[in-house]
């Protein structure tokens, strides 16, 4: 077998093994993982549903959690994995159904033990079959407003039908139900038989054990597994036949959406993985730079976004996709817009079949995968068992980098089937006339003939003279390398400390790539002190990315990225990256970031756009809003979209320009500086900000983050309108202190019940298919929340669920073993102090520790402590005090659906119909 290409950077041990049945296996021996973890693809997927039973791969990826020979319970297998530290989940694309689990190492094999079951002994319970299938129901129903599946639905219905991508995927009660005699369960059976085979499957497994045991453990527990001698033969039909090509399909949203997407239709280009001929052509089709397509949009008013490249693919089709953000009046000149995008894909034709592009990219693509960064152990092994089924044996992880020269030929000849004879269009508008409805989704939608006078006016587009690729990118570093610090630190330290500034710096020493993070924040009592100003704020953030957006192209092109982002007390600046020019980029940002000068068209579109993604919440999911409105009831300085989008409606660019001045008049910074930074350069970079905000403000204090205090208020009742079938409810209880003991209390409380509740309200009640246990530090004190979503049941029936569980689990945890307590307390004590998987995950750690004031870097060990300590009888005490009480102090919001508004109502304490007297009336907590 060929040798596996690896990463530099990449110091595990790898085997490749065939087993006898033909299952194909990559074992990852990692000294440094901080979990076990095993992925496992088969190749089959909603393609291979039979014509009449639409959703049954999907129906049995649900059904292979519910019990096997060795371990029939249904719950066993969530419930093991939970209690020793891990996590599992499964998905069903097209072709393809992967199933996953991490845990801790000391329990891998017998995790492997249950989910090797999978694949040689399920149960597929006949009582089980009956509710799991209400449960892709309730998963099918989740999403009927969902926009994306909607218009994915409408896709499939505009595809050649007898291509098996026009199938339904997910299935319901339907398309599941018993028919004629014959229960589903008995088809499920013959396509599990027939379909899953040992020859389609490829597995990975990632561990700290040794080569040699993994390879016993592959042997022992998945050799079972039957091979059928099953080989793939999908029809060799178009996904388009003429029918469905050269059409303009028009649907209409639920949000407000403005979309023009212009596809063309391609085949299968899996071959060619190792040229990318698309992946260039996305990039150079997509540059938003100076002379691009982009630009040109934007300074005409058409367009605020645009992307290119994206699309379904597989086995023999690729849409390749360049898809535009309309403006109000992009949405009266769209053959404008066609006709220069059809100009600049001229452009491209002429200008970019030379290899110094091509060698741009691939330069980037060498040094990803130079320094590539280790991933978390589940992350790694879901991701590598499906590039087992797309590449050689030699590229299972170079394949993704791989980008050996320009083809000329091939390249060329992609781009000549970019034609306006040969495509699709498809346009997302608001009040669109339809004469047509989706099935299953009810989308409403209408197909229009692309005529030849409508090509003819894309060729009568006026001649633009302004675009053009660009030159040499000037922020791509060939020779990179990591650096030794002479001052080597063991954590953050202080380097800059001066009234209203701080900066913390941090060479890193252990991942040894050459890239850094640099968290700037900006505390201002002006950004967020009402709705109004906190709506300004974000506009004067998104004005100023949309300003930044053609400036930076270059640098984010070159691995350098940046993110500027609200919170309570001001905005972030987040940049990351390879570290040669981020100084550069860091002083651009800086530079434009003080500017007033927006212009009045852009304000005038980003304004829209913001005011519709605000107002687009009324169509989210229920369970969605409950999540969203749980910091804008709890924080005094949060604020739900729709009060957002009231409070930006009558701004003026005026208004934004004077409100900048207002942030930047005093302002408070935190900073830190982390990654392939010298300290001698952190402290440089501190002096030059202090130096430039020194000119435009003054010295603040840092913004107090201020939470509402529900105790000895009893239980707060919250309605939010549903425009959904659904209902929705989550029950928030609050930690009276901020203190480890109360983080380790709740934290615990959570990991304990989280699988049980699942199992027991979901799997067993059927209840929805949303439905879990969370931990929820806001403003760093602890909380512990309960969500369900229901097709099935009223508010008031779900809140009794809830009681009922919290009643019935404190009775429960009293017939654990003192063995089973202790290892579910340390399967979230290793989850806590789990080590940074990469670069990336540490910085993020340490910026929340700085910012929750954790100046030790401790606050994980002394949570992990504190749970060591807790005995049973101290969780039954909070349980009983603090959750069964006659009136708890909670927390319930909820929404009750359509089908639900005659049912009785929810009882509480209290309830708030004013949000803005709540807040104001209600005590606080304060950091």
């Amino acid at each position: 077998m060929p040798e596996l290409i690896v990463s530099p950077n990449d110091n595990k041990k790898y085997a490749q093994v065939t087993l006898d049945n033909g299952l194909r296996a990559l074992l990852i021996a990692d000294s440094t993982a901080t979990k076990s973890a095993a992925a496992l693809a088969v190749n089959v997927g909603h393609f291979d549903d039979p014509d009449d039973r639409e959703g049954m791969a999907h129906f049995l990826e649900h059904m292979l959690f519910l019990g096997t020979e060795k371990f029939p319970h249904p719950g066993e297998y969530q419930q093991f994995i939970s209690q020793h530290g891990g996590n599992h989940n499964a998905w069903t694309g097209p072709e393809f159904t992967s199933y996953f689990f991490d845990i801790n190492h000391d329990h891998f094999q017998e995790g492997l033990l249950r989910f090797s079951q999978f694949f040689t002994a399920p149960l597929f319970d006949a009582h089980l079959a009956d509710k799991e299938r209400q449960s892709v129901d309730s998963e099918f129903k989740m999403k009927l407003r969902d926009d994306v599946r909607r218009l994915y639905q409408v896709h499939k219905q505009t595809v050649n039908p007898a291509h098996p991508f026009s199938k339904f995927s997910v299935g319901n009660l339907e398309t599941l139900a018993d028919r004629n005699q014959r229960p589903v369960r008995e088809e499920l059976l013959e396509f599990y038989h027939t379909q899953y085979s040992a020859n389609l499957m490829t597995l990975v497994l990632v561990s700290d054990a040794s080569l040699e045991q993994m390879q016993q453990w592959l042997q022992h527990y998945f050799s079972a597994i039957v091979n059928r001698d099953i080989h793939k033969c999908y029809p060799d039909i178009p996904l388009y036949t003429d029918k469905e090509m050269n059409i303009e399909v028009q649907a209409t949203p639920l949000k407000a959406q403005r979309r023009l997407t212009v596809t063309f239709p391609l085949p299968g280009v899996d071959q060619w993985y190792h040229l990318k001929p698309l992946t260039f052509l996305a990039h150079m089709l997509g540059y938003e730079g100076r002379g691009s397509l982009l630009s040109l949009l934007k300074r005409q008013g058409l367009a605020t976004n645009l992307s290119a490249g994206g699309g379904i693919n597989g086995y023999n089709f690729k849409d390749f996709n360049i898809s535009f953000q309309l403006t109000e009046k992009g949405i009266t000149e769209q053959d404008t817009i066609i006709g220069l995008m059809f100009q600049f894909i001229g452009v491209v034709r002429q200008q970019c079949l030379e290899d110094w592009r091509y060698d741009e990219r691939k330069t980037l693509l060498d040094l990803a995968f130079k320094y590539q960064e280790a991933n978390k152990p589940l992350d790694l092994a879901s991701h590598l068992a499906i590039n087992l089924q797309h590449y050689p044996a030699e590229d299972v992880i170079f394949g993704d980098y791989r980008m050996d020269t320009l083809d000329h030929t091939l390249t060329a000849s992609l781009l000549d089937k970019m034609v306006p004879e040969q495509l699709r269009i498809q346009l997302v508008l608001p009040d669109l006339d339809t004469d047509r409805h989706a099935k299953w989704y009810n989308t409403p939608y209408r197909i229009v003939p692309i005529t030849e006078a409508r090509r003819q006016r894309w060729a009568n587009v006026p001649r633009s003279h302004e675009l053009e690729l660009p030159g040499p990118n000037p922020y791509i570093l060939n020779n990179i390398q990591p650096r030794q610090d002479t001052q080597p630190s063991r954590g953050p330290q202080v380097v800059f400390n001066q009234q209203g500034f701080r900066l913390w710096h941090y060479k890193d020493s252990e991942f040894k790539v050459p890239k850094g993070h640099l968290f700037i924040a900006l505390d201002s009592e002006q950004a967020h002190r009402t709705t109004r100003a906190a709506a300004l704020t974000r506009l004067y953030i998104a004005m100023l990315l949309d300003d930044l957006s053609e400036r930076t192209y270059p640098a984010e092109i070159a691995g350098m990225s940046y993110n500027i982002y609200p919170h309570q007390g001001g905005l972030t600046l987040h940049l990351t990256g390879f570290t040669g020019k981020q100084q550069a980029l860091l002083t651009l940002l800086l530079t434009q970031a003080r500017k007033r000068n927006f212009l009045p068209r852009r304000f005038n579109d980003t304004k829209a756009r913001l005011m519709r993604n605000w107002q687009a919440v009324r169509n989210a999911r229920p369970i969605s809003k409950l999540f969203n409105s749980l910091t804008a009831t709890l924080q005094h300085r949060s604020y739900e979209p729709l009060r957002l989008a009231a409070g930006l409606e009558t701004v003026t660019l005026e208004e934004l320009h004077g409100h900048i001045g207002k942030i930047y008049q005093q302002i408070n910074v935190e900073a830190f500086v982390y990654g392939d930074w010298l300290k001698l350069e952190a402290i440089a970079l501190a002096q030059d900000l202090n130096r430039q905000l020194a000119l435009v403000s003054q010295p603040g204090e840092e913004v107090a983050r201020e939470l509402v205090r529900i105790e000895s208020k009893g239980t707060i009742l919250r309605e939010l309108p549903a425009e959904h079938q659904d209902s929705a409810i989550l029950v928030y209880y609050q930690s009276r202190k901020h203190s480890t003991d109360k983080a380790a209390m709740f934290s615990l409380l959570n990991h304990a019940m989280s699988s049980t509740f699942f199992h027991e309200l979901r799997t067993k009640q059927q209840l929805g298919y949303m439905v879990g246990t969370s931990y929820v530090p806001l403003n760093h004190y602890p909380g512990l929340m309960f969500y369900i979503q229901s097709p099935v049941a009223s508010p008031l029936k779900l809140i009794e669920a809830i009681d009922q569980f919290i009643a019935d689990f404190s009775y429960a945890l009293m017939q654990i073993t003192h063995e089973q307590w202790q290892a579910t307390k340390q399967g979230l004590i290793q989850q806590i102090l789990e080590p940074d998987a990469n670069i990336n995950a540490r910085a993020q750690r340490l910026w929340t520790s700085i910012g929750n004031h954790d100046c030790d870097f401790n606050q994980r060990q002394k949570i992990a402590d504190n749970i060591a300590q807790l005995e049973r009888a101290d969780m039954i005490r909070f349980i009983v005090n603090r959750m069964k009480a006659k009136t708890p102090d909670r927390l319930i919001l909820f929404s009750c659906g359509n089908q639900h508004q005659d049912n009785s109502p929810i009882i509480g304490s209290s309830s708030i119909e004013d949000l803005n007297q709540f807040k104001s009336e209600a005590g606080r907590f304060s950091m």
